[in-house]
């Protein structure tokens, strides 16, 4: 955290002096501009191939459709002669987190920028940590064009956060930032908090647990156990279960997927700090261990995992049987896969519309819905000792009332 705050301090003081040094200490990158221009995001969508910008496009297509279905509509709530109505109404300007670095994440961005698009955001600004060179991976850019997003910068880190809060001389203030990254990013958006909107989950390094029992395929638990840890080394990764023989026939698949796997230095890395094979009494004790853990990813690889999901209380997103590997929902499924990392699964959730909109109550009223609580009004007023709330209610309602001003 400190370091943390030390960067915040430093953009704030200095801006695009500040970003620029500190993406050349962090990600040994000097980015030409801080602003990806739109001729340059059209570009690296065109030099992406046909097949990954079809991908892109479906994705976002059922992102969008899932999403739609979290608008809220306007209530209007009548009693008494007093009428309410609830407006949900999008923020002006959001700013989307994009992690990089060790890979390219075009599904984050959509998963990020197209629930704010659904909300009504209309404006919509992109960080990114730059990779060699100072650019952001094609296939990235591609994805913002698919998005429909509003401006795409090359800046990661805890300064990327710093600049979306507070504004630099290339980078306008935002209302609300959302997205997964590093410890650093996840602690700069707690530290932005009040400042800006952030959602409540904490979008930290990813997780995995898999609940599996006798009958699950264990090169298939063993994958999902992995596909987490590649994303690095400040995750976790564990299986669950309450028998010895899967523990064991899993156990020794992830050896084997690992040993052969392009990212075998992240996986590897991961499961020496937080890879546990956890061995249980029974279904219920194994619930039991997933609440307490409140992962991000929960896959449900039993025989009946419906049964079990009525026990799951804490956790991101949960995945059922032996066709859903998390990944689905990584990439395609439509669900968010922005979720609660380091057991902010036990009181937050995916992100979605509603950390887009604000909600704002518009009340009216005739004096006779005025009198019908006046009383009621009044007596709390001054049962807080707070006598010009009850005055505002008593001059309405006297018989001289003075006239309105001119």
């Amino acid at each position: 955290m400190g370091a943390v705050r030390s960067i915040i301090a430093d953009v704030r003081e200095r801006g695009d002096a500040a970003l620029l040094e500190l993406t050349e200490r962090f990600d040994g990158a000097a980015p030409a501009s801080l602003t990806v221009a739109p001729r340059e995001i059209a570009r690296a969508a065109a030099r992406t191939s046909p097949e990954v910008r079809d991908a892109l496009a479906a994705a976002v297509a059922n992102v969008e459709a899932y999403h739609r279905h979290q608008l809220l509509d306007d209530v209007t709530h009548e009693r008494a002669g007093v009428t309410i109505k609830e407006r949900h109404l999008p923020v002006r300007r959001a700013g989307c987190y994009v992690p990089g670095g060790r890979a390219a994440y075009p599904s984050t961005l959509i998963m990020t920028a197209v629930p704010a698009r659904v909300a009504g955001v209309a404006e919509i600004a992109v960080c990114v940590p730059p990779g060699p060179g100072g650019r952001i991976a094609d296939v990235t850019l591609a994805a913002a064009a698919a998005a429909g997003v509003s401006e795409v910068h090359p800046v990661g880190g805890a300064q990327a956060v710093a600049a979306l809060a507070y504004g630099t001389e290339s980078i306008a203030p935002v209302d609300v930032i959302a997205g997964p990254g590093n410890v650093y990013v996840a602690l700069a958006q707690r530290e932005v908090a009040g400042v800006v909107g952030v959602p409540a989950a904490f979008a930290g390094p990813s997780e995995v647990v898999v609940v599996a029992d006798a009958g699950a395929n264990p090169t298939f638990a063993a994958a999902d156990v992995i596909l987490q840890a590649e994303h690095g080394p400040d995750g976790l990764a564990w299986l669950v279960t309450w028998d010895q023989a899967a523990a064991e026939a899993v156990e020794a698949e992830v050896s084997r997927l690992t040993s052969c796997a392009d990212r075998r230095d992240e996986i590897t890395a991961t499961l020496r700090r937080s890879g546990y094979s956890v061995l249980c009494s029974g279904p219920e004790q194994a619930l039991e261990v997933v609440n307490e853990i409140a992962p991000e990813h929960l896959e449900l690889m039993v025989e009946d995992p419906e049964a079990l999901v009525p026990q799951v209380h804490n956790a991101g997103a949960v995945f059922c049987g032996m066709w859903a590997p998390a990944s689905l929902g990584d990439y395609a499924a439509g669900p968010n896969h922005v979720l609660p990392t380091d057991g902010t699964a036990r009181f937050a959730g995916a992100l979605g519309v509603r950390d887009f909109l604000k909600s704002t109550h518009v009340v009216s009223t005739d004096r006779a819905g005025l009198e019908g609580l006046a009383a009621h009004v009044i007596a709390l007023a001054e049962a807080e000792g707070l006598t010009a709330h009850a005055d505002s209610v008593r001059l309405r309602l006297a018989d001289t009332a003075p006239p309105p001003a001119r």
